[in-house]
């Protein structure tokens, strides 16, 4: 039940049928998903498609994603499918989507961070950033997950980013909000939420885009989202941009079959999702162009760091592609694109790298030690010695627990379920060692009818 001061707060809201409204609160919310680009399988091809994201879809019920090694395998990302009309957004806005920079401010856990990472040229680079450190590592997980070289992890305040002067292109802020949009989907935050809360959110929500702002670059876009219905929250954040800096909106064909409302801030037009007409929960999102001019920052002239010596005996782990090997951590390598080297030297400067290319592992005495991460990466070689799992075997090196493999060959084996990789283990000829992380495993216990 919608308590009578929320619904009170709702009545001038744009576009909101609230006898309705109340009425969508009371069926349960779908689940959707959204599907890897590159590692897409027919999993999931019956269902009905997200109208405004061509790779998202609803499922006609939740599975246990945590059975699913397609899953953990990152063949598909769990996403809110009003949140995945950033998709649309950035397909019209940016076209091409070559040689950007783009930062998703508050990512955690990952959602829209692995839908731009889909969207983006490799020439790209997109800085995933979470300044609460619990949460960053779920983003980082989900990401590495995803798999994308150019995707990197940082975990910083945005007024550390804020430094960045005229860096990026593109600034996605998700920003934290009072949460109503997904009241459907939580109940207890509905008994948390409160009008001074919204407030509270509102005044965070300023301060997070002040401290940001300078990072955009002149003709930056920014794209504002919240899974909030308050107008505290959405339209007149609009204004006080409008009134803080110099700015400007898009005019974007947004069918009208699709049951989204537009809400016009002077010339900015946000985009309300409710659950009455559309098949999602409550989000707000708009686009806004920056149009005051800054001096961009400038990378430092540094010579490249690039360990030919660590390279060479690494690079059998990833395609033929032009990357460079760098150093980050004592005894820790990364593949970064030669493309991004610069921006690894000035980003390194400003904020805590979490995840910096694709980690290549470690060298031993004797051979190279793969990370997790060439596993579930879409750079790592097809030509890698693999061993193919059926989903018993699959859940068992997923749970790390022993499972029945015949002649096995000697040495380092990418495990492979339906042709995506899951992770490594090190074959002795009559035992093996599991090196999936020991904080990636699976802690559920599995039903016995899942073993099929």
């Amino acid at each position: 039940m919608l308590p009578p001061n929320f619904l009170s707060h709702l009545k001038d809201v744009p576009g909101i049928n609230l006898e309705t409204f109340v009425k969508a609160h009371q069926i349960a919310s779908l689940t959707s998903i959204r599907k890897h680009p590159l590692k897409s399988q027919t999993h999931f091809n019956d269902n009905k498609q997200v109208p405004w994201c061509s790779s998202g879809y609803y499922l006609q019920e939740r599975p246990v994603f945590t059975l699913d090694p397609l899953f953990h395998a990152g063949a598909y990302y769990v996403q809110e499918a009003s949140s995945m009309f950033l998709d649309y957004l950035v397909r019209k806005i940016f076209p091409e989507r070559k040689n950007l920079r783009v930062l998703d401010l508050c990512a955690a856990p990952g959602g829209k961070s692995t839908l731009l990472a889909s969207l983006l040229d490799e020439s790209s680079l997109l800085l995933s950033n979470e300044v609460i450190r619990t949460r960053a590592s779920i983003l980082e997980e989900n990401v590495v997950r995803w798999g994308y070289t150019n995707n990197w992890v940082c975990s910083n305040d945005p007024k550390d980013i804020g430094k960045l002067k005229g860096y990026f292109d593109l600034i996605v802020v998700d920003a934290p909000c009072s949460g109503s949009g997904l009241f459907r989907k939580d109940a207890k935050a509905m008994e948390e939420w409160s009008e001074a809360n919204v407030q509270l959110c509102s005044q965070r929500q300023q301060r997070i885009l002040a401290d940001v702002w300078d990072a955009l670059k002149e003709n930056g876009v920014l794209i504002y989202a919240t899974c909030s219905y308050s107008r505290e929250e959405d339209e007149a954040i609009l204004g006080w941009l409008q009134s803080e800096f110099l700015v400007s909106g898009f005019e974007i064909n947004v069918p009208t079959e699709w049951g989204i409302v537009e809400s016009k801030v002077k010339d900015l037009i946000g985009y309300r999702f409710f659950p009455d007409n559309v098949n999602g929960e409550g989000f707000f999102i708009a686009a806004i162009q920056k149009k005051e001019s800054i001096d961009t920052i400038k990378a430092p002239k540094q010579k490249s760091l690039h360990d030919e010596k660590q390279w060479l005996s690494s690079k059998h782990l990833l395609i033929e592609k032009d990357f460079r090997c760098v150093q980050d951590q004592p005894n820790e390598y990364h593949a970064i694109e030669t493309a991004h080297e610069q921006d690894y030297y000035l980003l390194k400067q400003f904020v805590y790298l979490r995840k910096l290319g694709v980690q290549l592992g470690s060298p031993s005495v004797k051979d190279w030690l793969p990370s997790h991460e060439i596993a579930l990466s879409v750079d790592r070689c097809q030509s890698l010695p693999i061993f193919e799992l059926n989903k018993e075997q699959a859940l068992r090196f997923l749970k790390k627990e022993n499972f029945e493999a015949n002649q096995l060959p000697k040495g380092w084996l990418l495990l492979t379920y339906q042709g995506l990789g899951l992770g490594w283990i090190k074959s002795l000829g009559n035992r093996f060692n599991n090196y999936l992380p020991k904080h990636w495993r699976i802690r559920m216990e599995i039903p016995d009818e899942e073993w099929q």
